[in-house]
């Protein structure tokens, strides 16, 4: 089992690697000058080459993505100085003459705009996304294996058919084009009765109270998004429960006199779970990259609406940061998943 994780383990790290290269190649060859974006159309040409210096745009592209590795590395070769550590906060593992050997958290560098830390960009932004993907999937989970269910259950009756059809109409429509509908029809014509927003973020600002929790906003985005997983849970959840209510042990359990509800969700729903379950996992971290255009219809504060904001200024770093971020994820999930796939069935680790 060690053996299978340290090699699921290099895996993730060459595909990092990959992802890593292809973001550095890919917005660096963007059109565009950041210099110009931050300083503006009228700067002069001193301060341009002021500000390319200070974000290093200034080298040869080798070299800047070299020293980008560099930044991003948990071990990397840095500047022995007091300036360089109140900047990395690293740990020093061997201290040369005016380079040292450190240990660190990888560094995403700094906003073109604001100056301010990307990390620190994130850690504001990611929790929102985080919060929004878990309540879709928690949303699309409960209403779905409740639809697949009852789907399965009421097979070719009009309550199958519905499902069904509710099943195809949420993977069929994107999730930016049921976004406009869903804010346009709950958000604004019935607004008055729903009590909801076209837009809103997870925080509202009160002048006397400071930052409010504004639930009501978390409403739309959260079903929007949750609307193609849960057309997936329904199908699945109908097709395992149809394979499993075939099966001997469940007309066994029918002889026994054993009731309904017992028999389907004791015996039935229970051994039907596994592919939802393995959806469920692989759709989360989908979520959390899925969330880019839902929140930027809806005007919530998270990391797609800062992604695609900062994709409109150039501010490449902070893009790269949220692109890198989502990749990161990806592979972690991907990993424990199958990890925990390899521990539950041994038969995995010799595939």
């Amino acid at each position: 089992m060690i053996g299978y994780a340290i090699k699921k383990l290099m895996y993730g790290m060459l595909v990092m690697a990959g992802v890593v290269l292809v973001v550095f190649v890919l917005f660096n060859i963007l059109p565009g000058d950041p210099a110009r974006m931050t300083m503006g159309q009228r700067a002069d040409v001193q301060s341009l080459e002021a500000v390319r210096k200070e974000f290093g745009l200034d080298r040869s592209k080798p070299m800047q993505f070299v020293l980008y590795v560099n930044d991003l590395s948990p071990v990397s070769v840095l500047d022995n100085d007091s300036t360089t550590q109140n900047k990395y906060h690293y740990v020093k593992l061997v201290g040369f003459d005016k380079k040292a050997l450190v240990l660190k958290w990888p560094y995403l560098r700094s906003s073109y705009q604001t100056k301010r830390d990307v990390t620190a960009i994130l850690s504001e932004t990611v929790p929102n996304t985080f919060i929004l993907a878990l309540t879709a999937m928690i949303f699309a989970t409960i209403i779905g294996v409740f639809l697949g269910v009852l789907s399965a259950v009421y097979k070719d009756s009009w309550i199958d058919k519905a499902a069904n059809a509710f099943a195809i109409l949420g993977i069929s429509a994107p999730s930016f084009f049921a976004g406009i509908i869903i804010a346009w029809l709950f958000g604004f014509v019935l607004s008055d009765y729903t009590g909801l927003k076209m837009s809103g973020s997870l925080y509202s600002y009160d002048p006397f109270s400071g930052e409010i929790l504004t639930l009501r906003n978390l409403w739309l985005p959260m079903i929007t998004l949750g609307l193609r997983p849960l057309a997936i849970i329904v199908q699945l959840t109908r097709s395992a429960m149809l394979d499993v209510l075939a099966q001997d042990y469940i007309r066994t359990a029918r002889a026994k006199g054993l009731s309904r509800n017992t028999i389907i969700y004791k015996h039935a729903l229970k051994n039907a779970m596994n592919p939802v379950i393995t959806a469920i996992s692989g759709w989360f971290a989908s979520l959390l990259a899925g969330s880019f255009f839902v929140e930027y219809i809806f005007g919530y504060n998270g990391l797609g609406r800062t992604t695609v904001t900062a994709l409109e200024m150039s501010d490449f770093p902070v893009v790269m940061g949220s692109i890198l971020f989502i990749a990161f994820v990806f592979v972690v999930i991907n990993i424990l998943v199958d990890i925990l796939y390899a521990y539950v069935d041994p038969r995995v680790k010799l595939a």
